[in-house]
């Protein structure tokens, strides 16, 4: 597996342990990244980074930050300082929450004598539709929305984007390359949407202009899920040679 598709390919870390542990060293050479979710991260802490670093793979922290400035700042400075390589913290913060963390991973990088993770703003989450955006007062349009905050987002020194595969298309012709953009919801063909509203295949989102890919359940809830990930790493292959032809 190439470099950039195994650097496009994330592994979420959404079942027990032991069995995650079990998968990984088959998982290499497929996925570069790992996400760690907040369950995960409340039932192990910082030593489960560790771990997966020690396995090969980037590290997601997937906190989702959302709080007052001064808490994202000092929030986003720990999580740069375990040396991960992406973090999230919610669009709807707001400017002076988005840019009060990004500072925070700056200062945390330094502290620590690492690299600063690239900072990524979750716009709309993907297991959200229009009637349920409309019944937190968001009236209009969904892409919209997530226009808005992509563009309050960047304005505010983020690195990166969280938007299903739906607003990617849109989200790479207004920011180009500018912005890295981070997709879940991913769902190959046939597979079962579960709690998520906003999906696209992995080819899709390649196509649409998506960076990287997050999957989970399609790989766990496989017969193999080694074929299964291997399938999915194939599609993103042939996304990334047919937009480079």
């Amino acid at each position: 597996m190439s470099t950039a598709a195994r650097n496009a390919l994330c592994l979420a870390l959404d079942h027990g342990l032991e069995r995650i542990m079990d998968l990984a060293p088959s998982l290499r050479d497929v996925f570069g990244v790992v996400k760690i979710g907040s369950a995960l991260f409340t039932a192990r802490g910082p030593t489960v980074i560790q771990a997966f670093k020690a396995l090969g793979f980037r590290i997601f922290l997937d906190l989702k930050f959302h709080d007052i400035p001064n808490t994202m700042e000092a929030a986003a400075a720990e999580a740069a300082a375990l040396g991960v390589d992406y973090f999230t913290i919610h669009a709807a913060a707001g400017t002076r929450g988005i840019s009060s963390a990004v500072r925070g991973a700056a200062e945390g990088a330094r502290r620590a004598g690492a690299q600063r993770p690239k900072v990524l703003a979750v716009t709309v989450l993907t297991s959200m539709d229009a009637e349920m955006l409309s019944g937190l007062g968001c009236t209009g349009d969904l892409s919209a929305q997530v226009m808005r905050l992509g563009q309050m987002a960047k304005a505010s020194g983020v690195d990166g984007l969280v938007c299903s595969a739906q607003e990617a298309i849109a989200l790479r012709r207004a920011f180009g390359r500018e912005l890295f953009l981070c997709t879940p919801g991913i769902r190959p063909d046939g597979a079962q949407r579960e709690d998520q509203a906003r999906v696209g295949t992995p080819y899709s989102a390649i196509a649409a202009g998506a960076d990287m890919l997050v999957v989970g359940r399609p790989i766990y809830a496989a017969p193999d899920p080694v074929a299964a990930a291997r399938e999915i790493a194939q599609q993103i292959a042939e996304a990334l040679n047919h937009g480079s032809g």
